[in-house]
């Protein structure tokens, strides 16, 4: 984001993005004025987060650390290194592979594999044509590129079936477990069971500081731990961003059965809204990407007269999608979104198709 669309950003007064305008005070004040401070990472706020996501999503242990980039990375650097194997099985669109320049093979000297096809889920009929035998397989939960796409759930309970029955771990990419908990309809603790190590994300849906979790078993989570602080994760104080997890996050999950119905109401409204459309149609969980028929170079122009004229905050460009005159935005809905009506919301959308 260069200069000039941060500080039109700043101006806006309103936005139905995600979790609207959250401003550092709103982010400072959810950390709370009584939080028990932390030391490198233990006691405190930390423990009590940990504790909790432990227990929500029924695990022996978790531990705290400040990326997801680093935490994802060593937990299928602790799955290799116990099986004495290296290959990691993953969807097109995994987020280590196009997102983290390469850490898991140059840090923990992991190699990809490729299961699936980029447009939708994998699925187990995929994982059969996999003969070698795989350190892990990572499944994204709900599959943040394809619009918040989930597996049918008695195939992925197959999916993880396959890895335990091949000798891997099944590992939960769960950055945005909380969508896909309104989407099965099953509480966090129902979708863990199902994998070994299970990563969860407090910044996205929940809105919280930036910070996550890693759970599972006491012997993974303990490593985890260890690799946390060789790899600089382990800060001198790490309350402000448990604390602000931890506040945030029981309010964001009960929250998302609403979120979910209200992202199949915006989907029925652009229904009818010429020039737009969602994928997946339903969305399957609070989020979804949104197709207009138009030019980066509109699209764009029309999010800044919104900006300016309205102080409405949107997507101040698109994603080009390689065909000619249709451009993608990710839809993620939050508490902004919660306060504009899924009309609203439509009529927008279809003024920046032009």
């Amino acid at each position: 984001m260069d200069d000039e669309i941060r500080a039109r950003r700043a101006a806006c007064t309103d936005s139905f993005l995600g979790n609207g305008l959250i401003r550092p005070a709103d982010l400072l004040a959810a950390i709370g004025s009584d939080v028990e401070p932390d030391v490198y990472g233990e006691g405190g706020v930390v423990r009590v987060l940990e504790h909790h996501i432990a227990d929500l999503l029924g695990k022996p242990a978790a531990v705290f650390l400040p990326s997801g980039t680093m935490a994802q990375a060593a937990t299928l650097r602790v799955h290799a290194e116990q099986r004495s194997r290296r290959t990691v099985c993953w969807h097109p669109y995994c987020h280590l592979p196009r997102h983290e320049g390469g850490g898991y093979a140059r840090l923990h000297g992991l190699i990809g594999r490729e299961v699936g096809e980029p447009d939708r889920v994998i699925e187990s009929r995929d994982l059969g044509r996999v003969a070698e035998p795989p350190a892990a397989l990572v499944l994204e939960l709900p599959q943040r590129d394809l619009g918040g796409m989930l597996p049918d759930w008695d195939d992925l309970v197959a999916q993880t079936t396959w890895a335990r029955e091949n000798g891997a771990a099944a590992h939960l990419d769960g950055a945005r477990l909380w969508e896909a908990t309104a989407g099965y309809g099953k509480p966090p603790s129902v979708i863990a069971e199902l994998f070994d190590t299970v990563y969860v994300s407090f910044y996205k849906g929940v809105g919280a500081l930036p910070g996550c979790c890693v759970a599972g078993t006491t012997d993974v989570v303990a490593q985890v731990r260890e690799w946390r602080s060789r790899m600089g994760g382990t800060l001198h104080a790490m309350w402000p961003a448990a604390g602000s997890a931890l506040t945030l996050l029981p309010g964001a999950l009960a929250e998302m059965p609403v979120r979910m119905a209200h992202a199949q109401a915006i989907a029925a409204a652009l229904a009818t809204t010429p020039g737009v459309r969602v994928v997946p149609d339903p969305p399957q969980t609070p989020m979804m990407n949104v197709l207009f028929e138009t030019t980066a170079d509109r699209f764009a122009a029309h999010a800044e007269r919104l900006a300016v004229k309205d102080g409405l905050w949107v997507w101040p460009r698109p994603v080009e999608t390689g065909v000619p005159g249709v451009v993608r935005a990710e839809l993620a809905v939050g508490r902004g979104t919660l306060s504009h009506t899924p009309d609203f919301v439509a009529s927008t959308l279809g003024m920046l198709a032009g």
